[in-house]
């Protein structure tokens, strides 16, 4: 291991256990005060129910108990990095009563309310923990900073006895602390983390709920899955129909007059043969486009790198291509890299007006990463359908995801996650 390495690693454990401790120490105060603030509101809406008063107080409650658990999920979200989406199902078109019903029904909005209870004891404890494992090796490090304030020295009761009432007895305490805060730190990284599990398991969605999430997803990707190849399909139809068709049929024509007049006029004919010789090769070429763009032959044939290095080829933007996949993906994981990767160089080439484009595929765990970073103006965003919002629908028929990172001036980073069976 490296020098580098190491101090890397000191202060990413130093981080993580600032964070953790201030996950700790701030949460008990909060949790304190929802503890106070929703049982003195249960108890008041079950004083107040026979009056009706209490039945709206209760429902109150039940929408702050929402908003504080999304604040909570928020914050855990900052400090400990834990993102926890929202587990709140979708209320229904209708009226008020209709949604106030499903909010009340929700079993999301009564585990907020029972977390928010509960949260006070449980903080209680990583509260008093956390505070001593943050304040226990402070004294030991900043000795030599507050020890002439104490009259007679400092008195530690160690093994033995000792004073320390001059700079270098002092300067000895600082080694002691550092021991001491490397299990400190442990400890608070280990006790941020379990309490950051303990909430995000409370606060996420349940298991029967990601389940239906997901099954939504995948329902709504697969719906733009045959929405984009309905559109591929009528794109294809449509670029036959209005160019290598019409050519063909030209040649078609040009050839018969051609041959109407090779014995009588064999100058006007040779004239109508050599426009049907350039028709057709023009309608070769709009073929080959054609091809090109439905799969090309250069992809199945030679792979992912040499495919992306004729795109490259072809785009009037120097672009840089990285390619380091141990093995060829799956075709459909290829098709849908190579179509994510033409269709960024073509809005590059269009609208960006960068000087470089950089183009990496690479290989992490499960997955297949692909990014375009182009140093232009900026400013992209998918719209509802435009070129990256296909993109992001393609991605999605094999449960990619595609993101967008196009602040205004630039630069612009389309990176694609795509899942891959090795």
């Amino acid at each position: 291991m490296t020098e580098t390495t190491a101090l890397r690693r000191v202060g990413d454990s130093v981080k993580s256990a600032a964070r953790s401790a201030l996950y700790l120490l701030s949460g008990f105060p909060l949790s304190l005060f929802w503890f106070v603030l929703f049982v003195t509101l249960l108890a008041v809406s079950a004083g107040t129910a026979i009056i009706w008063v209490g039945v709206f107080l209760f429902i109150a409650t039940l929408f702050l108990a929402r908003g504080a658990a999304s604040l909570e999920r928020i914050w855990l979200g900052i400090v400990m990095g834990h993102a926890v989406p929202q587990p709140y199902r979708r209320l229904p078109e209708g009226g008020p009563l209709t949604k106030l019903k499903r909010l009340v029904t929700d079993p999301a909005t009564w585990r907020d309310l029972a977390f928010l209870v509960v949260l006070f004891p449980v903080r209680l404890f990583g509260f008093v923990f956390g505070l001593v494992l943050t304040v226990l090796p402070l004294p030991f490090l900043s000795a030599p900073f507050w020890y002439w304030t104490v009259p007679g020295g400092i008195q530690m009761n160690l093994a033995f006895n000792w004073t320390i009432d001059t700079l270098w007895e002092s300067l000895l305490t600082v080694p002691i602390g550092a021991l001491l805060a490397v299990p400190c730190l442990a400890g608070l990284r280990g006790l941020g983390w379990v309490y950051g599990q303990l909430a995000a398991a409370l606060l996420r969605p349940s298991s029967v709920q990601a389940l239906a999430t997901e099954a939504t997803e995948l329902r709504a990707s697969r719906a733009r899955g045959v929405d984009a190849a309905e559109a591929e399909r009528r794109r294809i139809e449509r670029d036959l129909h209005d160019g290598a068709q019409q050519r063909l049929v030209s040649v078609a024509m040009e050839l018969g007059r051609a041959k109407a007049k090779l014995d009588t006029d064999p100058e006007a004919a040779r004239v109508l043969i050599d426009g049907a010789h350039s028709e057709a090769k023009q309608a070769i070429a709009e073929l080959r486009d054609l091809a090109r763009g439905i799969y090309p032959a250069v992809l199945g044939d030679r792979g992912l790198d040499a495919a992306l290095s004729a795109l490259a080829g072809r785009c009037p933007v120097p672009v840089h291509v990285s390619v380091e996949l141990p093995q060829r993906p799956p075709t459909v994981v290829e098709s849908t890299a190579y179509y994510i990767v033409a269709e960024s160089l073509t809005n590059v080439a269009k609208h960006a007006k960068a000087v470089t484009v950089a183009v990496t595929v690479q290989r992490h765990g499960d997955r297949v990463l692909v990014e375009v970073y182009d140093d232009g103006k900026g400013g992209a965003t998918p719209q509802p359908g435009g070129g990256l919002a296909g993109l992001a629908d393609r991605a999605a028929t094999i449960d990619g995801v595609l993101t967008v990172d196009s602040p205004v001036g630039g630069p612009t980073k389309i990176r694609a996650e795509l899942p891959c069976a090795w």
